[in-house]
């Protein structure tokens, strides 16, 4: 139908700005308004160009074939396809709804009869199109706003839809931002009781909202109506919540949001009286493709501030990586970022980081940490036992067995905080992302350093090592869960400038196992390292590469080493623990007093109250 919108209505369009009223008012007699469904493709990539688009309210994706990643997004007031267009040719992007939209549509053949009449308009149109595209290759438009406008709240599995936790979660938005809460029966306050659900005007009227608050929240109702199907196509995120006991079996509500929305736009919180310990979680992951889940318990509000820090891009992460017996280092640091009140979202590592960081989520205080390190590494000498290099030069019984103790009987999708770690798949060679299952096998196949240790190997066949191989600072990975802050953990590995090594005087077997038999001769071996130090070092190496991956909110922390220690020197772990526990507190103090950085800025409700209950009557 044709658009009902007066010359004004486009006075927001950049292209039209320059047009005068005369000559918009005519433009705007021709436009044609569209009313598109969430997942309706405006344009697309590879198509002639054969009209001109405007958005009137909603948001578009703009993909471009070969790329993971949309490239750009559009809002209201943003002109489509117009170089095309006006330049003649085929469109070189795709550009499909985010959620339901209004757009207004000229057709080629209606504009070269206005600009026949009024040659002015395409002489105007072609110099701002030239002045834009010059502006655009001086400075790059900055990327997307990453964090969802309006957000659609479902119940999950047989679960209600519990009224307390929405209000309590409503109430932490609120603190920071500008927040409607649409309940079903408030539905008819924004819409006119004229207007049907599934019309034009009330994609207008509620996408209108998304001008006057930050957040819009809409809670669908229980069964798959009308109003929860149009806030379901309405949303940038879909919530599917409910209480962890219940029947886990996917409703209509998530079956048709699993139909409308990508994985990355939805997710699944999962409700509990109270913190205590979690099992089960896979019953729910099963039926679902999903981004993330969250396990929020009603008596703890922290929990809320978490999941809406994950929804605003705020989530604080902690990235740790691998390094031996340097890995130490992260405990101090830990327990100095924790003391200088920082809350962590999410954790994950590489190697002996993964391990580190498996025991901070499981909620282990950092001296816990220091003496599971000990008993490990010390007193059962899960690294020092070997054995007939068959499979591995040490016994892996031993060191499995020492990491059970600490490790067995948790799976990762049921730990309070979200976790992940990588390891190296040797059977696909790519990096394997361990974000369910079993810790303990996440833990042992990210530390599986090739020769020292035999590989991890799955139920399904693949081989995995060491995550350090390929990617032992896992930032990316990071990048790939979540928006927002990160401290970033690496070591400056000890340089030794030179090894004081003959190497003619390195035995042949012979001799060599004549040493090792008489242990009066062992003392005349060359002091060469060993084969584990060996190892350790050639994985370390290059390990600068993820650097280029920091974002400008990422604090990147590089503990001092002891120039003495070894790579495999885990009696001294305690001393290494402590040095950098006292090297992180004068960190952050000066980087504090250096105006700060973003990722050392108090989380949400760090200055709150103790926890209560979100659980709350309306």
């Amino acid at each position: 139908m044709k658009s009902q919108v007066s010359e004004h209505g486009l006075d927001g369009v950049e292209i039209f700005r320059d047009l005068e009223d005369a000559e918009r008012a005519r433009l705007a007699a021709e436009l044609e308004t569209l009313n598109l469904k969430r997942g309706d493709v405006l344009v697309r990539q590879g198509e002639m160009a054969d009209a001109l688009y405007v958005v009137v309210t909603g948001r578009f994706s703009v993909t471009v074939a070969g790329r993971r990643q949309m490239i750009a997004e559009l809002g209201p007031g943003q002109p489509v396809g117009e170089i095309a267009f006006l330049a003649g040719g085929v469109r070189t992007a795709t550009v499909t709804a985010l959620r339901d939209s209004l757009v207004l549509r000229l057709g080629r053949a209606e504009f070269e009869e206005l600009s026949s009449k009024n040659p002015s308009i395409w002489h105007t149109l072609t110099v701002t199109l030239a002045r834009r595209v010059a502006d655009t290759n001086i400075t790059r438009a900055p990327p997307p706003d990453p964090r969802p406008r309006t957000i659609t709240l479902i119940r999950a599995g047989s679960s209600e839809l519990p009224a307390g936790f929405i209000v309590g979660l409503t109430r932490v938005f609120r603190r920071s931002n500008h927040t409607m809460l649409v309940w079903p029966e408030m539905a008819r306050t924004v819409l006119p009781a004229s207007v049907p659900i599934d019309s034009t005007e009330a994609t207008r009227a509620l996408n209108a909202l998304e001008a006057k608050y930050d957040y819009v929240l809409f809670v669908a109702e229980p069964e798959l109506t009308p109003w929860s199907e149009k806030a379901i196509r309405q949303a940038d995120l879909v919530l599917a919540i409910g209480m962890h006991a219940a029947n886990e079996q996917p409703n209509a509500l998530e079956r048709l949001a699993a139909e409308l929305l990508p994985p990355d736009a939805q997710r699944l919180v999962l409700l509990h009286d109270t913190h205590g310990p979690i099992a089960g979680t896979a019953r729910w992951l099963a039926h679902r493709n999903i981004a993330m889940h969250h396990h929020v318990a009603l008596d703890n509000v922290g929990d809320a501030e978490r999941l809406y820090r994950f929804i605003n891009g705020t989530a604080l992460g902690l990235i740790a990586c691998g390094g031996g017996a340097y890995c130490a280092a992260h405990i101090g640091l830990y327990k100095a970022l924790v003391q200088s009140s920082l809350t962590f979202d999410i954790m994950g590592g590489t190697s002996g980081g993964a391990a580190m960081t498996a025991g901070f989520a499981m909620g282990a205080h950092p001296d816990e940490v220091d003496r599971a390190t000990h008993d490990i590494f010390v007193t059962n000498r899960a690294m020092r036992r070997y054995t007939w290099p068959r499979y591995s030069l040490l016994d892996h019984t031993n060191y499995d067995r020492q990491l059970a103790k600490y490790y067995s009987g948790v799976d990762i999708e049921d730990l309070w905080i979200p976790y992940f770690c990588v390891s190296t798949n040797l059977s696909s060679y790519d990096l394997h992302r361990h974000r369910q299952g079993d810790l303990w096998a996440a833990v042992r196949a990210s530390g599986s350093v090739p020769v020292l240790l035999p590989p991890y190997y799955t139920k399904d066949g693949h081989m995995l090592v060491d995550g350090a191989l390929l990617d032992n600072v896992p930032v990316r990975v990071m990048h790939e869960l979540k928006s927002g802050p990160n401290v970033v953990i690496s070591f400056e590995v000890p340089k030794l400038q030179r090894f004081e090594v003959d190497y003619r005087s390195l035995p042949g077997r012979a001799a060599l196992l004549k040493a090792m038999i008489n242990p009066f001769m062992r003392g005349a071996l060359p002091r060469a390292p060993s084969v584990g130090t060996v190892l350790m070092r050639s994985m370390m190496a290059n390990r600068q590469d993820f650097e280029r991956r920091l974002r400008p909110e990422d604090l990147l922390l590089v503990p001092p080493c002891p120039q003495d220690m070894g790579i495999l020197d885990w009696h001294r772990h305690t001393e290494l623990a402590d040095s950098t526990y006292h090297w992180g507190l004068r960190e952050i103090a000066r980087l504090k007093a250096a105006d700060g950085h973003p990722a050392l800025g108090a989380s949400p409700g760090s200055n709150q109250p103790p926890a209560s209950t979100i659980d709350a009557a309306p």
